[in-house]
């Protein structure tokens, strides 16, 4: 007949029970992962406390410069209206034989500043200088001269559609015509508008000017 296997006290129903000493192990080790979760809690709280009065504590110290005055805060400087540097002055078209007139080719179209020189001297201008030069302008031409000669500038931009006026210091009555890259022609003498009218300057979304290179000198070139 078998013998009965002694009975393990730890098994209850074939469940394992908890003695005191384990117990006692299981909560201590509960209140230590409390403890620890409770010191974690305390620093993140203390860090953040600190960073709340450095905050609060260098806002008093940047508003009090402010109010002292020795901190400035940059400000929006509204953009200054642009100053028109055109003439307002209606001129009237003055003779043709009046103007003393050079023409300059800043293309690389050969012979440019000869043909529209010659056009000028059939409408009766007084042409001078006829030369290439190298200038920073683009557009249709640039009519320059001194304010002295204006009302002739007026006169030689109604024979050049499209042309732009610019002033520089020049004390004479002389007018410069620098051909540029998009010129294509002078009006026909017919159609050149003879009444009174105001001198059209720069319009700068369309075309570029240098004004470091205003008054155009001519430089060294071929013969046009």
């Amino acid at each position: 007949m078998a013998r009965k296997r002694p009975k393990d006290p730890d098994i209850l129903h074939g469940h394992h029970v908890v003695s005191g000493p384990e117990l006692r192990a299981a909560m201590e080790a509960a209140r230590d992962a409390d403890e620890t979760a409770r010191v974690r809690r305390r620093v993140l709280h203390n860090v953040v406390l600190v960073l709340l009065i450095g905050l609060i504590a260098a806002g008093i110290i940047v508003a009090l410069a402010i109010i002292n005055g020795r901190l400035k805060i940059p400000t929006a400087v509204p953009a200054p209206t642009p100053v028109s540097t055109c003439p307002a002055s209606m001129f009237d078209y003055a003779p043709n034989d009046k103007i003393n007139l050079n023409v300059y080719n800043s293309t690389s179209r050969p012979g440019l500043a000869r043909s529209v020189a010659d056009e000028f001297l059939a409408r009766k201008f007084v042409v001078g200088n006829v030369s290439n030069i190298n200038a920073g302008y683009r557009g249709v031409a640039a009519v320059v001269s001194g304010a002295a000669g204006q009302s002739a500038a007026f006169t030689v931009q109604r024979n050049v559609p499209g042309a732009d006026y610019f002033q520089d210091g020049r004390t004479d009555a002389s007018v410069d015509v620098i051909l540029a890259q998009d010129y294509k022609a002078l009006a026909p003498p017919e159609m050149v508008d003879q009444t009174p009218g105001k001198l059209s300057c720069p319009r700068e979304s369309r075309r570029i000017a240098d004004p470091d290179k205003l008054p155009v000198i001519p430089a060294a070139a071929p013969t046009p």
